[in-house]
Parts: C-alpha cells; structure tokens; sequence
C-alpha cells in the first residue's frame, strides 16, 4: 500500500520532487493500471453528466462517446470492489482476528463518502451523484470480506441473471411502493440490489489477483465474452420487443423504473412483461440483466486493458494514473464545478466544457500528486477510517488508502 505523504526524494538528494515523481509514481505496490481505469471512469461520468452525444451506432465512430452513459459509473462501481479487496487483504482473505477493525474501517470510509456525496446533492445540480450510494457499498459489503473469489463470482451472477426479474415482479404485484428504503433497493439510477453485483465482481477481481498478466488477461477474455452475452441478449429483447413492450406512445407515463420504459399499467396488467423487460432491457442505467451483463463486462474488459497497457504505456498514462489515485477528490471538483456554472439546478451540455474539466483535472491531480502526494478528500476518509477503527484514547496508525 502507499503512504499519505507526498512522494518528495531522499533528504541530502538533489533530484527535483518532478523527476523522482515520474520515476516512482505508480509502481508497485500501487497498481498504476487500476489507478487509469478509475480515471477513465471520473472522465466518462463526467461527459455523461454535461457531454453531448448521439445515440450510439457500432458503424459510427462519432457516436462511440455514447459509450460513457451508464457504463462510466459501473466501471467506478466494480473498482470500488476491487479496492474493497485491496485493502482488507489483497488474494489473501483477511484474518478473522483483523475482521473488527476492518469492519469499523469501511464504516468510516463509507459514512465520510456517503455525507461528501449528501453535500454535492445540496448544491442542487441534475447530476444523479453516485457517493451516497459508494458509502453504503462500503458498509453493505462488510458480511462479505471472508467470501473466496467463487462465491463472490456466483452471488454476483444471481444478482444479476435473477435480481433484475425478481424484483420487477415485486414491483408490479405489490402495486409499485414508493419510499425511500424502496427506491434505494427497487427503483432510482442507483438500486443497491443491482449494483451490488458490480461490487461482488469487483471484489472477486481483486482476490484473484487483477494486477498480475495472466489474470488480467482471463479478466480480459471473460469481459469480452460477458459483453456478447449481455448486448446479444438486449439485441435479441429489441429484435422481439421484449424490452420495450409498451402500449404506446400515449402509456409511457410510469414505468417500471430501472428496467426500462414499461407501463405501469400494462405491467400490472401483464406481470410476465414486465419480467420479460427487466431481463432483456440493456439502456445506460435500465438495470437490466441485458445491461448487467453486457455493461459489467465491458468495465471488466476496461480494466484489463489499463493493467495491460499500464506497463509499455506507464509514462504515457502518468497523469490519468494522478487523476484516479483521487477520484474522490476530482468527482467533487467535476460537481462543484458544474454547480458553479450552471448554478443551482442550471444546466447545459457541451462538449466544450467537458474538454475543459477534463484538461483541469488532469493538470490539477497531476500537481497535485508531484507536491502534495495523496488527494485531500483521500486524506480525510482515510482518516476517518483510522479514527472508526481506534480504540477511544488511543491514536491510531495509518489506514491503507485505496491501492
């Protein structure tokens, strides 16, 4: 694991603090490859939150940047797991004499990142932040440390081969319940129960040990083929109208919210619909198993491909390695920074400003990281882990920030 303090050279040495920063940053033990993976995803929810797109067509390279809706946050949702295993243990399952303090660790990481990400809500932007979600991940994952990587594998694939059908179906018998308990594990951009599912994936990634060639390389194949999977299954939904089966243009008011555009009143009407749409919908955010499959494998095959590349390339994807060792930190300034525009509630996409945010914090977190060393936001959640995790009276050490 890395330390807080910034990445200066030996006393008595004359090499400038830049020189001995692109020479040591991103080496083991930090993986530099998880580090661009993580920026990719700040960067690709950034243009999904104030990017323009059009509707993405394979033939159309124009329209590849469609890409970053939907997929940019699941990409940060399985890193979240793959740090979660980092850092209670690597391929090693933590000791059960390590499980208390690990456990009040992750509550105090999750309750910082959960009131950082109520703070960005009150700024009143139509981004949908995901941070309050990412800190009850923490806390929710926390009966599941000691799991070996092919029970992590498996619970992750019923979340979503069943997950998706089950919970549409308790959607339309119990007449669509509102709440704030069953938005967060029903409906909303973020249904703890769907996402879930990353963070088991992820966190099976980091047991088996990502940051090696080889299993970054099955990771690789086996993120390809949960992408033909996964997009064939929505193809085959759309070819037959399983997804969208809707009564018209005038009945699209209500749905089955996370699985797509589906009445509620056909759904009711025809519950075996409404399952047939949360298993085949494949739309950014739909929540369907089409999108869990098809949108997990491809963060699984992004991050291969940065551990991959991140070794011939390492120079090259230096500032986007700055960038994600603060993700925290650099989706803050990305909110704040639209809020700031936009002002409260305002909004406007362009293309632009999205260029301009990412320029700004690449440039930001690479200074950052050659003066300072580890993000400031990073610092405090690590913190407040120490903190959960100390005995009272007792200072305590230094928690292993994210790898």
């Amino acid at each position: 694991m890395t330390t807080s303090s910034p990445p200066v050279p030996a006393p008595g040495s004359t090499t400038l603090p830049v020189t001995h920063w692109f020479r040591t940053f991103g080496r083991p033990p930090r993986i530099l490859g998880l580090d661009v993976a993580r920026a990719l995803a700040i960067l690709g929810m950034a243009g999904a939150h104030i990017g323009e797109t059009s509707a993405f067509d394979l033939l159309d390279t124009s329209t590849w940047l469609d890409l970053v809706h939907g997929r940019s946050s699941i990409l940060f949702a399985v890193l979240a797991g793959v740090s979660i295993a980092l850092m209670t243990g690597r391929r090693e399952l933590p000791e059960p004499a390590r499980l208390p303090s690990l456990r009040l660790q992750l509550v105090g990481r999750g309750a910082v990142i959960f009131l950082i990400g109520l703070a960005l809500e009150l700024l009143g932007t139509p981004i949908a932040v995901i941070l309050t979600l990412y800190g009850l991940l923490y806390v929710a994952v926390i009966p599941f440390l000691r799991w070996r990587p092919w029970r992590l594998l498996i619970a992750a694939g019923v979340l979503a081969l069943v997950g998706p059908a089950v919970l549409a179906l308790i959607a339309v018998l119990a007449l669509f319940p509102y709440g704030a308990g069953i938005g967060l594990v029903l409906y909303g951009s973020y249904p703890i129960t769907v996402w879930l599912a990353f963070v088991f994936a992820g966190m099976a990634l980091g047991r088996l040990g990502i940051e090696r060639t080889h299993a970054a390389a099955v990771a690789l194949g086996s993120g390809v083929g949960l992408m033909i999977v996964g997009y064939g299954l929505g193809l085959v939904g759309a070819v037959s109208g399983l997804a969208t089966r809707a009564a018209g243009e005038d009945s699209t008011t209500g749905s089955v919210s996370g699985w797509g555009t589906y009445p509620e009143a056909l759904a009711a009407a025809d519950p075996l619909g409404a399952v047939f749409s949360a298993i085949f919908a494949v739309d950014a955010h739909s929540g369907g198993t089409a999108e869990i499959l098809g949108s997990g494998g491809f963060a699984v095959t992004v991050i291969a491909l940065c551990i991959l590349l991140s070794r011939p390339l390492r120079w090259i994807l230096l500032p986007l390695g700055a960038l994600g060792s603060m993700p925290l930190s650099a989706y803050t300034a990305h909110v704040v920074s639209v809020a700031l525009i936009g002002g409260p509630g305002g909004f406007f996409s362009s293309n632009l400003f999205w260029a301009g945010t990412a320029i700004a914090l690449l440039l930001g977190t690479t200074l950052w990281s050659i003066l300072v060393g580890r993000g400031p936001l990073e610092r405090l959640v690590g913190r407040a882990a120490v903190a959960m995790a100390s005995p009272p009276g007792e200072k305590g050490g230094q928690a292993a920030p994210v790898p």
